[in-house]
């Protein structure tokens, strides 16, 4: 059962972790649509940072269903 508790905690802070890094790219989108003409030096690096932070939500959403495909076989 321990095993059990541990993965639904892992789950728990992916989530958490999960919903920041939405929040953090929904943010970085919309600066870069309402500020496109005026942050042209800044675009690379945001565009880049976005394209970063979208490969880490991927990254967690399959670690949290790995984590959940675990704990179903328990």
């Amino acid at each position: 059962m321990a095993k059990a508790d541990k993965l639904k905690e892992e789950i728990g802070w992916l989530k958490i972790i999960f919903g920041v890094l939405i929040a953090t790219d929904i943010s970085l989108v919309a600066w870069l649509v309402q500020n496109y003409e005026k942050a042209n030096q800044l675009l690379m690096v945001c565009a880049i940072v976005m394209v970063l932070i979208t490969f880490v939500i991927v990254w967690v959403n399959r670690v949290a269903y790995r984590n959940i495909d675990e704990l179903e076989e328990l």
